[in-house]
């Protein structure tokens, strides 16, 4: 019996299956670096190695396009469009066989065999596009009573086992074609080949932007379906088309944010100090055009969100950061508190991409270098002892010496960085 799916008019329309490009996928291959806790196998280096205070050299089969850091584990993307894993598989995150001791810290092949062009990982799960667009799912999404599952149950299965998640790739019930896949703690965002924004997962504190408030906790009467099966974002907001108008799409550990062909910021989830750039603490359910990105001046290209903090990015180079300001995960100084609106991170040079951990911050700029700043205790800042980073500071290591940073990537103890030589 076929799965339900979920078809939009507009997408229908351009479903023949075709190559998908989105700005985001990544093609210069590279080799992986990790650092910080490891005592979940996420860094990859065997199951000897608990801790890294400085970046080390993964040891995988070929060149990386792009390394994702999850909640514990990390994922790896080759050139040839096959993905290596490593880390925790408590909930099947690695989507392989484990069961060999110490398998679990060393890089290990998903068997997928189509060609993937993106991968995203959460706390527990981990998620794949193709270069057709289909999207594969494994590992399980949690809420904050446990295990929700991974794909709408079909009916008559609500009780059964296979709700509880997959420990393989299993394709995500959705058959339009999808450009940009994105990851938060437990949901997924994906944005269509149409332009219309989907999500799947928990939603208890608004991330999926279409389940009110008193439908959260397993999906109400309808169940797990409401969570599971993915299902269009609509955006009712003035001076904002409501369908087919997606640019790009970015998550923070309990939150989505999106911009729109017109350059509008678009969000919901937790925003409980700030962090979405609401002027009030907030918990959003459905999708707003968030006011503090507002600027006629200002372009926004890029974001990264953690537990509580964001960090953004403009398109003159530009790095801002707002939300929760302890451990110095803002990087705006010692006094600095709270900040409710983008504020420019001083100190650094110009920019191409940012990223969040759970309380630290990233960002790597034009001519190679990654800068880190936040709380120090999990070694993820690379600076070798475990002091708290109030402002940027370069990273650094004997691994970091004569390579240029393409990526950086952070879960909650880890950091993972996608390096390539320096050109001579």
């Amino acid at each position: 019996m076929p799965r339900k799916r979920v078809l939009e008019k507009d997408d229908i329309l351009k479903a023949k299956r075709t190559k998908v490009s989105h700005s985001s996928h990544q093609s210069e291959p590279g080799s992986v670096l990790t650092l910080g806790q490891g005592d979940l196998g996420q860094l990859g280096l065997g199951p000897d190695v608990l801790a890294r205070k400085r970046p080390a050299l993964v040891q995988l089969p070929e060149k990386i396009i792009q390394a994702e850091a999850g909640g514990v584990h990390t994922v790896c993307l080759s050139e040839t469009g096959k993905i290596y894993t490593f880390g925790c598989n408590d909930e099947g995150a690695l989507g392989r066989d484990t069961s060999e001791e110490g398998s679990d810290a060393v890089p290990g092949l998903v068997d997928l065999k189509e060609k993937v062009v993106q991968v995203s990982a959460g706390d527990s799960h981990t998620a794949a596009l193709t270069e057709d667009g289909r999207v594969f799912i494994w590992g399980a999404f949690r809420d904050e009573n446990g295990v929700i599952g991974l794909l709408a149950p079909l009916k008559g299965e609500e009780n059964s086992e296979s709700i509880n998640g997959s420990l393989f790739p299993v394709e995500l019930q959705l058959e339009v074609p999808v450009v940009k896949i994105a990851s938060g703690s437990h949901h997924l965002a994906l944005v269509s080949n149409a332009g219309n924004l989907y999500t799947c997962g928990c939603g208890d504190n608004g991330q999926l932007g279409r389940v009110p408030q008193i439908f959260v906790a397993r999906g109400g009467r309808r169940g797990l379906e409401r969570l599971l099966l993915p299902q269009v974002v609509i955006i009712k907001q003035r001076g904002c088309k409501t369908k087919g108008n997606i640019k790009d799409i970015f998550c923070g550990s309990y939150s989505t944010i999106a911009i729109t062909q017109e350059g509008h910021v678009v969000g919901f989830g937790l925003s409980n100090y700030y962090q979405l750039g609401s002027q009030e603490i907030a918990t959003y359910y459905s999708p707003k055009i968030l006011t503090a990105f507002k600027n006629s001046t200002r372009s926004w290209v890029g974001f990264s969100g953690g537990q509580h903090h964001t960090v953004c990015l403009d398109s003159e180079g530009t790095v801002y950061s707002l939300g929760r300001a302890d451990y110095g995960m803002l990087g705006l100084g010692k006094e600095v508190g709270e900040k409710n609106s983008p504020t420019a991170v001083p100190g650094l040079p110009k920019s191409t991409s940012v990223a969040c951990g759970e309380r630290v911050g990233y960002a790597v700029t034009e001519d190679g270098r990654a800068f880190a700043w936040g709380m120090g205790s999990n070694l993820q800042l690379a600076t070798g002892d475990e002091e708290d980073v109030w402002n940027p500071v370069q990273m650094s290591g004997q691994q970091l010496e004569s390579r240029r940073v393409l990526s950086v990537t952070a879960g909650g103890q880890h950091t993972v960085l996608l390096v390539k030589a320096q050109q001579s």
